[in-house]
């Protein structure tokens, strides 16, 4: 099984739940590919059967980066005739989706658009779905510390934390026993 975590990360704090993925993954005996995006990357999703795909969230989507790498990738897709009508499933294909999000406002409502956003790419790819996980994490930006402390989730600073870190660890555990 291929296995790849695809994720970018501004604040640093996707990319802890980035490390923790492959760390557990490659714990686990598995072989993975982590790849942090960037203008430049060039990448097959086809090529590998599990995927995870993260980002921070940033106003309700993921990052820009995320962004443009989809619609270059749906492009690419869909003029190589791999998206099609319905969407028809691929057999062995699953995607994990997850997110880094403050959420002082609204809380976890703030990283549910990002999350569909980022799932709709390997949903019309033919991949199952089979988690979207939204992992808590602190505003580094100091204009925008006070929302660390201030926001609807409570005191979030210096999270994701070694709880939240270990809770991931736990579901990626899951989803290889699962599809490993």
């Amino acid at each position: 099984m291929r296995i790849l975590n695809l994720y970018f990360s501004s604040t640093g704090n996707t990319a802890k739940v980035a490390e923790t993925i492959t760390d557990t993954v490659s714990h686990l005996g598995y072989g993975i590919d982590t790849m942090k995006i960037s203008a430049d990357l060039e990448i097959d999703i086809l090529d590998y059967d599990l995927v995870f795909a993260g980002s921070g969230i940033y106003e309700w989507l993921p990052g820009k980066p995320v962004v443009d790498l989809f619609i270059k990738l749906r492009r690419k897709y869909v003029d190589a005739g791999e998206i099609k009508a319905s969407s028809p499933r691929r057999p062995g294909k699953w995607a994990v989706i997850y997110c880094t999000y403050g959420g002082a406002h609204t809380g976890i409502n703030e990283a549910i658009p990002g999350l569909k956003y980022m799932g709709q790419l390997f949903d019309h790819l033919g991949y199952v779905i089979i988690a979207e996980w939204a992992v808590v994490g602190s505003y580094k930006p100091r204009r925008l510390s006070d929302f660390s402390v201030s926001g609807r989730l409570g005191d979030i600073r210096e999270r994701p934390d070694e709880h939240d870190l270990k809770e991931v660890a736990e579901r990626v555990k899951g989803i290889i026993s699962c599809v490993g």
